[in-house]
Order: structure tokens, then sequence, then C-alpha cells
């Protein structure tokens, strides 16, 4: 019996998931970043500005779905050698169209005069002091999804994070392992701490995102979400199971196990590549005149191996990278060692 890792039924919508308007540091309106994804065939734009929550529900209609979100950072100190200090930027997520304050803001934190003006009342009230450290930024992850938010580490090869930075984080439900802005300037982000997170037992997400704040920002990382509609509560439902892929190019069209065999339908690939927690992976290599557009990966001896011995450090996961004739890369989620035997409700 065939257990889809990709839903077999739904639609493909492709998302661009940080975003700056005119509100921060970006320079289009909101309008014109609808207009513009829209037109390169994204159905979904997730705006995520620095240090305010600003609702743009008024954007979404049965063709397009406006996220609402945030972008916070906080750094090492602040001062004009600001680029020479660590960095964390998180974006949070709203789960509903319906909240519109995350918890985690501050007036104080707003570092753009003119983005003062988008200040809530309770950002004025009850601001929040972000701690920098691992503790302070747990402390913000929590905040945040308690408060009804999905939670993602931004960019963090441009931020200057290394391991020690990262690892201890709890609570992510994404990170980016791609951002074209960050890419363009040469910091290229890579799926290393996604994947020592994993890992350490964290269950995160691969993000792709442009980080658009000018039009050479745009169109070079997204994700594409497998979804029944473009409601906005369902679509968040597939963010959180999981039912998407990052890229910067190839499209997955099937991933589906059956009998412990897992088949991948991919856009044509030079190369499509499966990687587990530890060191047992699998690679298939197309040519230029026979690209692989479908390959299976028999995982019966890894389900098998896995099942009949315990590994304290490791839930034992699998994931896929799809590459194509240009150096474009898509990534799958980690999938677990239950989706695997077909035994996740």
């Amino acid at each position: 019996m065939k257990h889809y890792l990709l839903p077999e039924n739904g639609n493909f919508y492709k998302a661009n998931m940080h975003t700056h308007t005119k509100i921060s540091d970006g320079d289009f309106t909101a309008e014109e970043i609808k207009a513009m994804y829209q037109e390169k065939g994204y159905s979904i734009v997730a705006y995520t500005d620095h240090e305010v929550m600003v609702p743009q529900n008024h954007l979404s209609d049965e063709n397009f779905l406006a996220i609402n979100g945030v972008e916070i950072l906080n750094s090492d100190g602040w001062s004009n050698a600001y680029c020479f200090r660590k960095t964390y930027h998180v974006n949070f997520y709203a789960k509903s169209p319906d909240i519109t304050h995350c918890p985690v803001l501050s007036v104080k934190s707003i570092w753009q005069e003119h983005t003062k003006a988008y200040a809530t009342q309770e950002m004025i009230d009850h601001p929040y002091k972000f701690h920098y450290s691992i503790n302070g930024v747990n402390d913000a992850i929590r905040r945040g999804t308690e408060a009804g938010f999905l939670v993602c580490l931004n960019h963090p090869v441009w931020s200057s994070l290394d391991y020690t930075d990262y690892m201890g984080l709890k609570g992510l439900w994404g990170i980016e392992v791609f951002n074209t802005g960050c890419n363009i300037g040469g910091q290229h982000d890579t799926p290393q701490p996604m994947v020592d997170l994993l890992r350490s037992g964290e269950n995160v997400m691969p993000v792709a995102a442009d980080d658009i704040h000018a039009k050479i920002d745009a169109f070079g990382g997204w994700i594409t979400v497998k979804a029944e509609n473009l409601q906005y509560g369902t679509v968040i439902e597939a963010l959180e199971k999981g039912d998407f892929y990052a890229s910067t190019g190839p499209s997955i069209n099937e991933l589906y196990i059956e009998d412990g065999v897992l088949h991948i339908a991919t856009s044509e690939a030079a190369s499509i590549a499966m990687v587990s927690n530890y060191r047992y992976h699998r690679k298939h290599y197309g040519t230029d005149d026979q690209p692989l557009t479908e390959v299976t990966f028999d995982l019966n001896g890894f389900i098998k191996q896995n099942d009949e011995h315990e590994y304290p450090r490791w839930n034992p996961w699998v994931r896929f990278e799809v590459r194509d004739a240009r150096g474009n890369v898509a990534w799958t989620r980690a999938y677990f060692l239950d989706e695997l035997k077909g035994t996740k409700a």
C-alpha cells in the first residue's frame, strides 16, 4: 500500500516566506509585492517586516494568500559596527489571520524611524526585552509558539552563527537553507544547521526564501506547499505538517513509500540523493542525454536496522535533495521512521 510523504491530493502553491516592504526597509509596498510575485507564479507571500507586525489580510483572495508575520533581530551589541557582530534574525508566522500581535515585539526594538508609526499599543505598554543568548532566543520561540506562531531561524550563515550559537535552540518550526538576498551577496546558507538540529532531536523544516528588499533579491528561493486549497488555515496546517519542499529550481511532483521502497518523481534532475541522520546515503545520477525524472530507494534495510536496534542518540530519518544541471537544488524535510513504516497517524 502506498504511503504518501508528500500528499497525494491537493494543489501545489509556490510561496515566498520572507518579505520586506516600505513599512520597514523594503523598496515596494505590500500591494506591489503581491503583483510582482503573482506575475511569477506565486500564490503565497509571507509579509515579515522588521520589528512590527502589520496584517495584510486585505490582499488575500481566491488566487493569493498573504501570511501575516514579522522578523525580529537580536544582535550581540548594537553600534556602527553592526555587521561585525553576531545576530539572530527570526521570522514569526501567524497561524491565524486573526492574530494581530506578536508577544516578542517592543517599540524600543524598532530601529527605523518611519517604522515606529506602526507600533501597536501592546508594544508600547508591554515591551519585550530580547536577551542575546540561546536561552533568550528560546524564550522568544516559546512565547511566539504559545501565542500561535510558527518560528523560523533566518540566514544563519549571513548572521555569522556557528554550531555553538544555534545548537540548543528548541521549538523552531523551520530554518532557512537558502536566502536569495544573502546568496547574492556571497553569504551562502547551507542545510548543515538544519541537519545539526535534526540530529539533536529537533524536527525543523527546510525553508528557501527571497528575503526581498529590492528587485535583485526576488525569485531565487521558495517553498512549494501541497494543500487542498488556498485558505489561510489549510495552508498553515500544511506548513505545520511539513507538506512542502524548499527549492531554488527543481520541482518534486510525487513522494511516497510502498513496501519499504521510496518513490520520488521530479522535474529533470542531474542527481537525486537520499541522506539520513548518520552515514547511510544513496544517490542516483542522470546524464545530459538522460536526466532523471523518477527514481526509487529501497529503505527496507534502513527500516529493519533501526527497528531491531535502539540507537539512543538518533530518531531515525531520511531526507532528499534534488539537483538540476544548473546546480539548483530542492530539499525535502526529514521523514522519520514511523512515517517510513506508514505507522504515523
